[in-house]
C-alpha cells in the first residue's frame, strides 16, 4: 500500500472539492438582487416610482438613495454575520491518518480524496464512505446515522460510512465517497429541508405579522378617510407606502441573524463552541445535564496511588506486566498512568498482539513475550477480569476488600490477570489474578462551584459514571450534589420515571446503553444536556437536546456533539451558559423596542389620519425615519445585558405588554405635542412636520436606553456602540432638522425643546415599565428534594 502521490492528491482536490459537508453559498451579487427584489425594497421602488409620477422628482430620487443605502448596510453586515459563523467553523478541524507518498501522515479531513488509503483505530470519526480493506475485531458505531446504539461488525469488502465511529479494533480502508456525496452528506442535506425554526425565532416571527397585520388594518382605515376626503390616489398611496415601511419589522431578518451569529461567536471566546446556530436555543434553556466524571469533574490527571500484589507476586512483578501490556494504548489517559508509573521495568516485556480495551469489553488484552516465553496480561475493570480467573478463596475475598476501600476514597480500581503460556490472544479461561491497581484522579477545584452556579441558574446536575456506587456516593458528597446513587442493579434505566430525576445525586456502574436510556427518560421531564468524551458516550451526546464534548472529548465526538468545551473541566459553562441567554435576552429587548415603535407610528398615524385627515410627517420623512431607526437597531447585536434568565422564561405576555405600553406613552407622547404645536401654539404646518420628525427620532431612540435593561436605565447604560449609534442619528436628525436638509427648517429653540419634551416623556416610560399589569412575577422553578438520608 503506497496510497495517493501529494501531486495526485491535490489535483484531486482542485477538481472535485473538499471533504465537507457545503452549503450552497449565495454569492454577493445574488445576494444583491434578492435584497432589490425584497418586499420591502419593491414597496421602496413603488414610492418612489409614484412620486417621480406626480412630479416629486426629489422626494423620488431621496428614496431611491435610502434604498440603495440601506441595502449596503444589510449586506455589510449579513457578511459580518458569514464572516462569524465561518470563524467559528475553522475552529475545529478533524485530522485523518492518510497514506500519502508512501508514509501515514496525519492531514485535515476535509483535504480527503477519493482514491485515498485511511486507517482509523477505536473512537475515531469515519471522515469519508471508506471500502474496508483489512479489518481487525472490526465493529463501527452507526448511531448518528440510523440511530441503533449498538455498534456492527464490518469486515473486508463492507463500506464504513462517513460519521460513524469505529467502536472496537480498528481498519485500513479506501476512500469511496467524499463531502455532500457520502452518506452522511446525503442524510444532512435531507436533514436540512425538515429543519424547523427555533421556539424563539417562531416567537419573534410570530410578533412581525402581528405588526404587518395592524399596519395593514391602519393602512386600508387611512386609505378609506383620505379617499372620502378626496385627497388624491397618488399622494395616498405614496404615505401608505411609506408607512407600511416603517410600520413593519423590515430589519427583523438581519437583527436576528446578526445577533445570534455574533452571540455564537461570544460564546466560542467563553472557551464553548456552538457547531450549529439551533443549538443555542436548546443550551440557554437547558434544566438537566448530565455529566460525565472522569475528565469532566475530575483534573484528568489519573496516576497510580496505590498498588495491591497478591501472592506469589510482589508489586514489582504487577507493575512489570501492567506497565507492558498498557503500553499497547499510549491514548489511553489511564494506560499511560499505568506504563509511566511502571518505567523502564515494562521494557523487559515484547508486545507480540494485543486487544485494546472499549466500551463493551471493559478491558484490554495483551500477548507478551519475555525469552522466548509468551504472558497473556488482561488490564481493566474488575468486574471484567475476575469472571477471567480462578483464583482461591482467601485471593478473592482480598481483591473484594481492596476494590471496595478504593471505591470509598473515590478512587478506581484495575484489575490484572497474568496467564503463562497461553494458547492465544483469545484464551483467556483460567487466568491468575495478581494484583490490583488503585488510580487517583483529583476532583476539579472548580467543579463544586460550577455545580453550584448551574443549580442557582436553574439547571440541575447529576453525575453520571462507571464507576462503583461507593465511589460515586463518595464523589457526589465532596461535590454537594444531594440526592440517591442508583446503578442499573437498581431499576431498569429504561422504565425509569421521571421523577426519579430530582431526587438522584448521580447514576453508577452505568455502560453506554444505560447512558442513552437515562438521556431518552429525562427528556420527558427536562431539556437535557449530556456530556461526554469517549465513542461510547456518542449515542447520548447525540440523543441529548444538547450534546456536550468535554475539550478531552475523541474527534469523533467534537464532530457530532451541538456544543465543544475548548477547555478542561465544566467551568467554563458557567460564563458560556450565560452568554447564550443574553443572545435571546438581546433579542427580547429588541422585540420589546420593535412592537413599542411600530405600535407608536400606527396608532398615532390612525388616530390624527382620521381627526386631520393627513399625517403631520411627509412620505420622505417617514422614510427618512425608518432609516435612522435602523442604525442602532443593527448595534443591539452587540448590546450588554445584565439579566440572563432562560429564554423559556421570557414570557411572551410580559414582552407585550411591556411593548405596548411603550407604545401606549409613545402614541400620547406623540398626540400631545402635534395638538401643543399645532393648536395651542399655532406653528406652521411645514415646522410642526420637521418638529414631529424629530420628536419620533428622538424619543425612538430613548426608547432603547430604557427597554434594554428592567432596572433605571441610568444604573445601566447601553454598550458603547449602541451609545455612538443612538448618539450619532440623534446628531444627524437634529442637524437636518435645524438646517431644514430634506425637511423644512426649524429654529435651534424648537429643536431644544422637542429635545427636553421627548426627555420627560422618557421618564415616563421609566416609570411605566414597573407598573404592576406589565411583570408576571419570577419564574418559580421546582426545587429537587434530595432523597432521604
Amino acid at each position: 500500500m503506497t496510497g495517493l502521490s501529494s501531486a495526485e492528491a491535490a489535483r484531486r482536490l482542485a477538481q472535485y472539492g473538499p471533504n465537507e459537508i457545503s452549503e450552497k453559498k449565495v454569492g454577493e451579487f445574488t445576494k444583491l438582487v434578492r435584497a432589490l427584489v425584497s418586499p420591502a425594497s419593491l414597496m421602496l421602488v413603488a414610492a418612489s416610482a409614484l412620486s417621480f409620477y406626480i412630479g416629486r422628482q426629489f422626494d423620488g430620487s431621496f428614496i431611491l438613495a435610502l434604498l440603495l443605502l440601506n441595502i449596503g448596510m444589510a449586506l455589510w453586515h449579513g457578511h459580518k454575520a458569514d464572516s462569524a459563523l465561518e470563524e467559528l467553523r475553522s475552529q475545529l478541524s478533524v485530522q485523518a491518518k492518510v497514506m500519502r507518498d508512501g508514509a501515514w501522515k496525519s492531514v485535515p479531513s476535509r483535504e480527503l480524496v477519493v482514491g485515498d488509503e485511511i486507517a482509523c483505530g477505536v473512537g475515531i470519526l469515519v471522515p469519508a464512505d471508506t471500502r474496508v480493506e483489512t479489518a481487525v475485531n472490526l465493529e463501527i458505531n452507526e448511531a448518528v446515522l440510523t440511530g441503533e446504539s449498538l455498534p456492527k461488525e464490518k469486515k473486508a469488502g463492507d463500506t464504513a460510512y462517513s460519521g460513524s465511529v469505529v467502536a472496537t479494533g480498528n481498519f485500513t480502508g479506501t476512500v469511496t465517497a467524499i463531502g455532500n456525496d457520502a452518506f452522511f452528506g446525503k442524510i444532512a442535506a435531507s436533514a436540512k429541508e425538515g429543519k424547523r425554526a427555533s421556539l424563539m425565532e417562531r416567537d419573534i416571527l410570530s410578533i412581525s405579522r402581528y405588526l404587518i397585520i395592524a399596519s395593514i388594518i391602519a393602512i386600508i382605515i387611512l386609505t378609506i378617510v383620505f379617499l372620502v376626503d378626496g385627497q388624491p390616489l397618488a399622494d395616498i398611496l405614496i404615505l401608505d407606502l411609506s408607512l407600511l415601511i416603517a410600520g413593519i419589522p423590515v430589519s427583523l431578518p438581519t437583527v436576528m441573524t446578526l445577533i445570534i451569529s455574533i452571540g455564537a461567536l461570544a460564546v466560542a471566546s467563553k472557551k464553548a463552541l456552538v457547531r450549529r446556530l439551533e443549538a443555542l436555543e436548546d443550551f440557554a434553556n437547558v434544566t438537566l445535564l448530565l455529566t460525565d466524571k472522569t475528565g469532566t469533574l475530575t483534573e484528568n490527571k489519573i496516576s497510580v496511588e496505590r498498588i495491591h500484589a497478591y501472592a506469589p507476586f510482589s508489586a514489582g512483578d504487577v507493575l512489570a506486566y501492567a506497565g507492558a501490556a498498557a503500553s499497547a494504548d499510549t491514548d489511553s489517559a489511564i494506560d499511560r498512568a499505568i506504563a509511566d508509573r511502571a518505567g523502564d521495568a515494562r521494557l523487559a516485556y515484547r508486545i507480540v498482539q494485543s486487544v485494546p480495551g472499549d466500551s463493551v469489553r471493559k478491558r484490554s488484552t495483551s500477548l507478551l513475550e519475555r525469552d522466548g516465553v509468551p504472558y497473556l496480561v488482561a488490564l481493566g475493570s474488575p468486574p471484567a477480569v475476575m469472571p477471567l480467573c480462578t483464583s482461591s478463596a482467601d485471593i478473592a475475598d482480598a481483591v473484594r476488600r481492596d476494590i471496595e476501600d478504593a471505591a470509598k476514597d473515590g478512587s478506581r480500581a484495575i484489575a490484572i490477570a497474568l496467564k503463562k503460556a497461553p494458547g492465544g490472544i483469545d484464551d483467556e479461561k483460567g487466568m491468575t489474578f495478581i494484583g490490583v491497581l488503585v488510580l487517583a484522579d483529583p476532583l476539579r477545584t472548580d467543579a463544586k462551584e460550577t455545580l453550584a452556579f448551574l443549580k442557582q441558574e436553574g439547571v440541575d446536575a447529576i453525575m453520571v459514571t462507571g464507576d462503583t456506587k461507593e465511589t460515586a456516593t463518595h464523589v457526589a458528597a465532596i461535590l454537594g450534589i444531594q440526592g440517591a446513587v442508583i446503578s442499573p442493579k437498581d431499576t431498569d434505566f429504561t422504565q425509569l420515571p421521571a421523577d426519579v430525576f430530582a431526587t438522584t445525586a448521580a447514576f453508577a456502574e452505568v455502560m453506554p446503553e444505560d447512558k442513552l436510556a437515562l438521556v431518552t427518560r429525562a427528556q420527558g421531564s427536562y431539556i437535557v444536556a449530556a456530556t461526554g468524551d469517549g465513542v461510547n458516550d456518542l449515542p447520548a451526546v447525540h440523543k441529548a437536546d444538547v450534546g456536550i464534548a468535554v475539550a478531552n472529548a475523541v474527534d469523533a465526538l467534537k464532530g457530532t456533539a451541538d456544543l465543544v468545551l475548548l477547555a478542561p473541566g465544566i467551568d467554563v459553562l458557567q460564563t458560556a451558559l450565560v452568554e447564550a441567554r443574553k443572545i435571546f435576552f438581546r433579542l427580547y429587548n429588541y422585540s420589546v423596542y420593535r412592537i413599542s415603535e411600530s405600535f407608536r407610528l400606527i396608532v398615532t398615524a390612525l388616530v390624527l389620519g382620521i381627526i386631520i385627515k393627513g399625517f403631520p410627517l411627509t412620505p420622505v420623512e417617514i422614510i427618512l425615519l425608518a432609516f435612522l431607526n435602523d442604525i442602532p437597531i443593527i448595534t443591539l447585536a452587540f448590546d450588554r445585558v445584565k439579566r440572563a434568565d432562560r429564554p423559556a422564561d421570557l414570557a411572551p405576555r410580559e414582552r407585550f405588554m411591556l411593548g405596548t405600553t411603550f407604545g401606549m406613552v409613545g402614541v400620547a407622547n406623540s398626540l400631545c405635542l402635534y395638538f401643543l404645536l399645532a393648536d395651542v401654539i399655532h406653528l406652521p404646518l411645514a415646522a410642526v412636520q420637521t418638529a414631529f420628525f424629530l420628536k419620533l427620532t428622538v424619543s425612538g431612540h430613548m426608547l432603547i436606553y430604557v427597554a434594554h435593561t428592567r432596572e433605571r436605565w441610568w444604573r445601566f447604560l447601553p454598550a458603547k456602540s449602541v451609545i455612538l449609534a443612538t448618539t450619532v442619528t440623534q446628531a444627524i436628525a437634529t442637524g437636518l432638522a435645524v438646517a431644514g436638509v430634506f425637511v423644512a427648517p426649524i429654529s435651534p429653540f424648537l429643536a431644544l425643546f422637542v429635545w427636553i419634551w421627548t426627555a420627560f416623556w422618557m421618564q415616563v416610560s421609566e416609570a411605566a415599565k414597573s407598573l404592576p399589569f406589565i411583570t408576571t412575577g419570577a419564574t418559580v422553578r421546582p426545587a429537587r428534594i434530595p432523597a432521604a438520608a
